[in-house]
């Protein structure tokens, strides 16, 4: 077993939390300074969807998380498509309020459920990022990239998925996501952080949905 391999062995239940509220000090700021315009900017991450639109599904799939709402066909394309509708009059001021109060009390809540909705934090294939990306504000780096790869080690080993060794260039020794069993041989990744959109938005999934994290086989 390499030094790669001890990554993500055991849950840290309050991760989650943790990148949330690094990300939450980051973005939040950065949307209060943004224009109409640059709301209603489209992402092309998320196909039809604004800058509005994913900010508004993500803190809805947050307060979702907060106060354990948990319908029947919760998350599907359907279902955001209508938490975005029911925020179709509220000011932008007031979806950043309610990212912010999300990105705030979500953490508790993920770290109580034992790993079931640690994917509500690093499952969105379209998150806030994907907005300040879309302004070029410097995307999946700063002080929350490594609470955001030991969150993606955890849940890609967890679910078994296809084992990838991964060299990063801010990142002082490999890692090695999805399962380490030895049974195959790992795919290999040499760059930039990058690879945490990669593996967010690996599988192909419709644009809305909350995606699977890693690569599948």
């Amino acid at each position: 077993m390499t030094t790669a391999d001890m990554h993500g062995d055991v849950r840290d239940p309050e991760l989650p939390g943790r990148l949330l509220v690094v990300e939450r000090d980051a973005l939040i700021p950065l949307l209060r300074g943004r224009t109409d315009g640059d709301f209603a900017t489209p992402t092309a991450a998320c196909p039809g969807w604004t800058v509005r639109d994913v900010l508004a599904h993500c803190s809805a799939a947050l307060m979702r998380v907060v106060e354990s709402r948990f319908e029947k066909g919760v998350f599907s394309p359907e279902a955001n498509d209508r938490d975005i509708a029911e925020r179709a009059d509220w000011t932008n001021e007031q979806v950043v309020d309610e990212l912010e109060r999300g990105m705030t009390e979500a953490g508790p809540a993920i770290a109580k459920a034992g790993g079931a909705l640690d994917w509500s934090r690093s499952g969105n294939g379209c998150t806030p990022w994907t907005c300040a990306s879309a302004r070029g504000a410097g995307a999946y780096a700063g002080g929350g990239l490594s609470y955001a790869l030991d969150l993606l080690v955890w849940i890609t080993r967890n679910r078994g998925h296809v084992p990838l060794h991964a060299d990063l260039d801010d990142v002082d020794e490999p890692l090695r996501f999805g399962e380490v069993s030895g049974e195959r041989t790992p795919a290999r990744y040499i760059g930039t952080a990058t690879l945490v959109r990669l593996l967010r938005a690996a599988g192909g999934r419709r644009r809305g949905t909350s995606s699977g994290v890693g690569l599948r086989s």
